[in-house]
């Protein structure tokens, strides 16, 4: 494999994001596929193409209210000199009584109903008096006037949808439609949340005067739930690392991966990095980034479950999320691409950044009259959580980068959009 640049800025010991990212999408695969039920499979990806076993139509029917006819019968047919024909029977879709009519005569029809053999063309009730016993027609009908023909919209092993088709509603009414109750996918992983910390507390509860509410663990399962995984929050384990290995072990029956968030810096109460060092099978790294730079990534216990620790501060954690997390479970999902696209954007105003870091700042995207531009929030700091809510996108700023002026154009990562 081709050796990539590596910024010459970067201090010796660290990690590109590039190269950490790379890790953690060589250490999960995606899930194995099975059939599930239609509904369940939305924002999931085909696994393979799906091959249409009907015709839709499934057979030739009306497209309005009216009344069936031969084309000929009617030929001549004007308000001036209607056509006069006798109604022998009406067609609603649905009944499942086959039916024919012969040469000068009509069936009244509904939207949708089959139609009956020898009639080859529809009058719409606006072009007749509605009659039942018998019926006016002011205008005459080709053949094939408001009939929607067999097979004119899906043909009998037609590949409706290839293989890594994403599917959104119109997919899945698609499907239905053609008699699909289930559909093979590779299924939603499921993603355990780790805070750690013996300062956390639950949202609604009390709070001592130096502990502080876990924000962390609900936005990373947010942001889980929001990528199509399933998250399922365990909440904040307080810095002891028996009790941390215990919660983890527990938690591994209904895990396909994990992500931890504090515990993995240098300080003396890191429960995650101390308890999951003696492992051996999780690497503890510095990545040339700004916030983010501690990282975690490996596999734990039996059931070798996938890790990843995030650091403990808010705006850290999240762009770590961005950054590592995601492109993990859209690659165990089977979606591409992994990351998240870059888009170019105007700078509204000057930036500055210390080189041999990645910086990713907080800011506004919009779209313009005049094009793309993105606007910095203010301020740095990693744990500026009311900023972060404020932000829409992360600007980024290169490990060779020291300053970007206004009205330069800079990569921009926008956030919550589809992709």
């Amino acid at each position: 494999m081709q050796q990539r640049p590596r910024p010459a800025s970067i201090a010796e010991g660290r990690l590109t994001v590039e190269d950490h990212l790379e890790n953690i999408l060589r250490g999960v695969g995606p899930l194995t596929a099975y059939d599930q039920p239609l509904v369940e499979s939305l924002g999931l990806p085909l696994h393979e193409g799906f091959v249409s076993e009907i015709d839709l139509p499934r057979f030739d029917n009306a497209s309005m209210d009216g009344y069936a006819v031969r084309a000929d019968d009617v030929a001549g047919a004007t308000k001036d000199s209607p056509v006069v024909l006798p109604v022998v029977g009406e067609i609603a879709a649905g009944s499942a009584k086959p039916f024919a009519i012969s040469g000068g005569t009509a069936v009244k029809i509904m939207t949708g109903a089959p139609i009956p053999r020898g009639a080859d063309a529809v009058v719409p009730y606006e072009a007749t008096d509605r009659g039942n016993n018998r019926v006016s027609i002011t205008e005459p009908a080709d053949v094939g006037a408001c009939i929607r023909r067999q097979g004119t919209d899906v043909k009998t092993g037609d590949e409706v949808l290839a293989g890594g088709t994403v599917l959104g509603p119109r997919e899945i009414g698609l499907l239905a439609s053609l008699g699909a109750p289930r559909v093979r996918a590779r299924p939603r992983p499921r993603v355990v949340v780790l805070s750690t910390g013996s300062e956390l507390r639950e949202p609604g509860t009390h709070l001592d005067y130096d502990s502080i509410f876990d924000g962390n663990s609900y936005m990373l399962a947010a942001a889980i739930r929001s990528a199509g995984a399933i998250c399922y929050r365990v909440g904040a384990v307080d810095d002891n690392p028996k009790t941390f290995r215990r919660v983890l072990s527990d938690q591994l029956v209904r895990a396909d991966l994990v992500v931890t968030s504090g515990g993995i810096s240098k300080g003396d109460h890191d429960v995650v990095k101390e308890t999951l060092s003696a492992l051996g099978t999780v690497d503890f790294v510095e990545v040339a980034m700004q916030p983010g730079k501690p990282q975690g990534f490996g596999k734990v216990f039996d059931e070798q479950t996938p890790i990843i620790t995030l650091p403990g501060n808010s705006v850290s954690a999240y762009v770590s999320f961005e950054v590592f997390v995601l492109p993990a479970i859209r690659r165990m999902m089977g979606r591409t691409p992994y990351r998240r696209p870059m888009v170019h954007a105007v700078l509204a105003q000057d930036v500055e950044s210390r080189p041999g870091v990645r910086q990713y700042l907080r800011g506004v995207f919009e779209v313009t009259h005049r094009g793309a531009k993105v606007t910095p929030l203010e301020g740095t700091g990693s744990h500026l959580v009311g900023a972060l809510a404020q932000a829409n996108a992360l600007i980024i700023v290169g490990e060779d980068q020291t300053a970007l002026n206004m009205g330069d154009t800079v990569r921009t990562l926008v956030l919550d959009r589809p992709f």
